[in-house]
């Protein structure tokens, strides 16, 4: 039985460029570029890669935050339907955790305005009375207790631990079956880190969630993660279970980010082994693969000719034209 919450096959978000200095050929920003895959319920899906690389502009594609193009977007396993009802229906059932607790709220907002907003908007309580429990409710599920001691804080009162939790309170008071979050703990001091996962994986099991987990840290992909997916230019490189990619990662840029990965017990002498070159301007790849220019392995095929993902084990996928020579490494 199909039990996926989200699938999406060929998504692509273009952006174009308006004329400057004079030029008349307008440039296109292909940010993401033919990514498929799908995520079940209850599973996360971490995807990682470089800054720029696409990964925020997928999770807010997923959640038509902003325009795009596909062959195919369904939610619990029916085709997304785009018009308003339905988006707003949609939306009741899927949220987004950004990357920065503060900047996402509203700084003249109180808690309580600020948690139960989603409720009102959508019309979902009929009293103060259920405003008030629910909001209590869904802060102390937050980690913020007693929840009725923080409804008329305001945001810059709050440490950036309790403001991400305000975040996750806000999003999960609509019960909602699957969340974009957005590099979650990346703003967050490390001591406070594991607080905010342990929570979301809380979350997770107890209401059976889904994720699509946003990050740029490989080592903490693999910690949280069912699967990752590795993206690099608007494109998926590498997809499987985390365990797989770790260990038996086969594309040269998946290789390349776990090479700098902190190992524990293991000191590194000298120089990090790290990627050469410079990721290219987004407005002028090359017809080929988008890492031929950055990868050590890359022949004349590489520059000319996109790579197709293919199958190459359980679970596993990656597009490099090079995937028997990695394998036999």
């Amino acid at each position: 039985m199909d039990n996926n919450i989200i699938e999406v096959k060929n998504l692509k978000v273009y952006f174009k460029l308006k004329n400057i200095f004079g030029k008349k050929k307008n440039l296109v920003v292909k940010a993401v570029d033919g990514v498929s895959f799908e995520i079940k319920e209850g599973e996360i899906l971490s995807l990682v890669g470089e800054s720029g690389s696409g990964k925020t502009t997928t999770g807010k594609a997923l959640l038509q935050l902003v325009n795009c193009e596909f062959d195919v977007l369904k939610f619990q396993g029916k085709e997304m339907d785009l018009t308003k009802k339905g988006l707003n229906s949609f939306r009741q059932k899927a949220q987004m955790i950004y990357q920065d607790p503060y900047q996402s709220l509203n700084p003249r907002q109180q808690i309580i305005d600020i948690v139960t907003e989603p409720l009102e908007v959508n019309k979902l309580i009929s009293s103060e009375e259920e405003r008030l429990k629910r909001a209590k409710e869904a802060l102390e599920q937050a980690g913020l207790k007693p929840g009725e001691d923080y409804f008329f804080r305001y945001p810059y009162e709050l440490s950036g631990g309790q403001r991400q939790r305000v975040v996750i309170a806000s999003s999960m008071i609509m019960s909602p079956k699957f969340i974009v979050a957005d590099e979650p703990v990346s703003m967050l001091d490390a001591s406070i880190r594991t607080g905010i996962l342990k929570l979301m994986i809380e979350l997770k099991e107890k209401n059976n969630l889904a994720y699509l987990f946003i990050t740029h840290d490989l080592s903490l992909a693999w910690l949280i993660s069912d699967r990752i997916a590795i993206m690099y230019l608007g494109k998926i490189m590498e997809i499987g279970e985390a365990n797989i990619i770790i260990n038996e990662g086969v594309h040269p840029y998946t290789k390349a980010l776990i090479r700098v990965m902190p190992k524990a017990g293991v000191k590194r002498d000298g120089l990090r082994d790290v990627l050469e070159g410079e990721v290219p301007n987004p407005t002028s790849i090359n017809s080929g693969c988008k890492f031929c220019n950055r990868c050590p392995l890359a022949t004349e095929i590489c520059f000319e000719q996109e790579p197709e993902m293919k199958r190459i084990g359980k679970n596993h996928y990656a597009a490099c034209h090079k995937l028997e020579e990695n394998s036999e490494e």
